[in-house]
């Protein structure tokens, strides 16, 4: 049964790319006579031309990160039928459509990021607004990834090893691709086989270290990858850790289709859970990433429109990379439904952990040793969470940027201040009591309230060129009114547990994504335009 779920979504998906995709790409009218700002404004540091498999490889590395893992397994409380159902049809209609817009719309904007796509429509004021609610989303996400991250280097410090000589390997492939010219393949041949190597390494020399330690590791390490040029360490450091992604997903798709797991969790166990809360609007924002997430129009406006090197690449990098993480998203949901209720009950409490378990089963039976292959399934989890950490504090460095620009105040606008900022407000909140799962929730509403935004940013430039707006103003419209119920559940839940932090984070959310709403109305005359 699970190899057919895992065929039937795959099958799916594949026929979404090449109709749906198609269908709003014809919509964008994407044209490679077209020049792409990754060339009129090429600065060697941020707009740089790429190779959309390497694109690629960045971008899903970006976008994935936890999400479709952690979401997902958590998200299977309710029965895995509206999981998959979520994912499968969420992906497609929304949150493919939400990634591809996203992308295409930045990149006609000369790469600029939704919040000054918003500024085109909504003024200074719409702008500024949703930049609030943009930086604050982030911290969440740096919050979350980093304990994510720290805890599993320190249960696995075989995987802090080998991330760590990552770091080092990325420098030298970025070097020899754009300073030495090198030939792409051969340069990702060496990779590869040097990043397999840094396994081994980390297997027989695992970096024990505690989770406070990590937590400072990470951080210093997040700063300095703000700040540096795409091309030396972000970009390189992605698309060789996309490997180590896809590397996973084909595993776990052999070991599906080899061991044939059968399915233990129900199909649908109710509407109400007394952990997570009613399935509408939980299940919507606990399942994120996998479905749609709005982190994803960050990373597509904010680094990767920067970078594509023709337009027909969006669909690929856009669309495609989203359809991928639904796949990574309905193989995590297949890990966690081979558990009992009881089995599934004791391990979500660490949902990395059920993951690598129940990935090391599933490449144990293709002949790979179950301790190789949990060390290997934590390995790339975290590599997957230190991408889309950098990302997000580079992002967030945009974002505080953008914010003074307006301002006399040079400072703040320097890169180096903003991501002293950016960055250690994500930190302070790492520290937050009850770690991790209870800022998840938080994050998993912000994001998705990330989303409908951007999907309102999109409906604005289709109406004012013109464009078949339904299908952007209809998601938004699912989104906004899943996420606003949510929002307004998740204050009052941190209110009787006294969590004043996330209960004034909540609060600066909620009202920032209402006024948004409010001002199409006020600048109605200038979207017209």
């Amino acid at each position: 049964m699970t190899a057919v779920l895992l065929s039937v979504s795959i099958i799916l998906f594949i026929i979404a790319y090449f109709t749906y995709g198609r269908y709003i790409r014809n919509i964008l009218q994407i044209n490679n006579n077209n020049k792409t700002p990754s060339h009129y404004k090429n600065d060697g540091i941020d707009y740089v031309p790429t190779n959309k498999f390497i694109l690629m490889g960045h971008h899903f590395a970006s976008i994935a990160g936890v999400g479709p893992i952690v979401g997902p397994i958590l998200g299977v409380t309710f029965g895995w039928l509206p999981a998959v159902l979520w994912i499968i049809l969420g992906g497609i209609f929304i949150g493919a459509v939400h990634d591809f817009t996203s992308m295409v719309i930045s990149m006609r904007k000369q790469g600029k990021t939704i919040g000054s796509i918003i500024e085109d429509f909504l003024g200074s004021e719409g702008k500024k607004v949703f930049l609030i609610f943009t930086w604050f989303t982030l911290i969440l996400v740096i919050a979350v990834f980093t304990i994510v991250v720290a805890q599993t280097f320190e249960k696995h410090p075989e995987a802090g090893t080998a991330s760590m000589l990552f770091i080092l390997l990325a420098i030298l492939f970025g070097f020899s691709i754009y300073r030495l010219k090198l030939n792409i393949g051969i340069a990702t041949l060496f990779g590869v086989v040097l990043l397999f190597l840094s396994i081994l390494i980390g297997l027989n020399f695992p970096l024990k270290l505690t989770y406070n330690t990590w937590v400072f590791i990470l951080i210093i390490y997040i700063f300095l990858a703000s700040i540096t040029p795409v091309w030396i360490l972000l970009q390189p450091r992605d698309y060789l850790n996309s490997f180590l992604l896809y590397i996973l997903l084909i595993g776990g798709l052999i070991g599906v289709f080899f061991y044939r797991p059968d399915i233990k969790l129900e199909v649908f166990r109710g509407f109400y859970d007394p952990g997570l809360g009613w399935l509408f609007p939980v299940l919507f924002v606990t399942i994120a990433c996998g479905a749609i997430s709005g982190f994803h129009s960050l990373v597509s406006s904010g680094t990767t429109s920067k970078q594509i090197d023709k337009e027909s690449d969006t669909q690929f990098v856009g669309y495609g990379g989203m359809l991928l993480e639904g796949v990574l998203a309905i193989l995590s949901i297949i890990i966690a439904i081979m558990l009992t209720r009881t089995e599934y009950l004791v391990a979500v409490k660490n949902p990395i952990s059920l993951f690598s378990n129940g990935m090391g089963n599933l490449l144990q039976t293709i002949g790979i040793p179950s301790v190789i292959s949990i060390s290997f399934a934590a390995l790339a989890i975290s590599a997957f969470a230190l991408t889309s950490l950098d990302t997000s504090a580079r992002i967030g460095r945009y974002t505080f940027e953008e914010f003074f620009d307006s301002y006399d105040l040079p400072v703040l606008k320097n890169r180096i201040i903003s991501s002293v900022i950016t960055v250690g407000a994500g930190a302070a909140l790492a520290f937050n009591k009850g770690g991790a799962m209870a800022i998840w929730p938080l994050f998993g509403s912000a994001n998705q309230m990330l989303a409908s935004l951007a999907l309102i940013a999109a409906t604005l430039y289709f109406v004012n060129k013109h464009l078949q707006v339904k299908i952007v103003l209809i998601p938004s419209i699912i989104m906004f009114t899943i996420t606003i119920s949510a929002l307004g559940s998740l204050i009052y839940k941190n209110f009787l547990s006294h969590n004043w932090v996330l209960v004034i984070i909540g609060i600066i959310l909620f009202i920032t994504a209402t006024y948004i709403l409010t001002l199409p109305f006020k600048y109605k005359n200038k979207i017209a335009e």
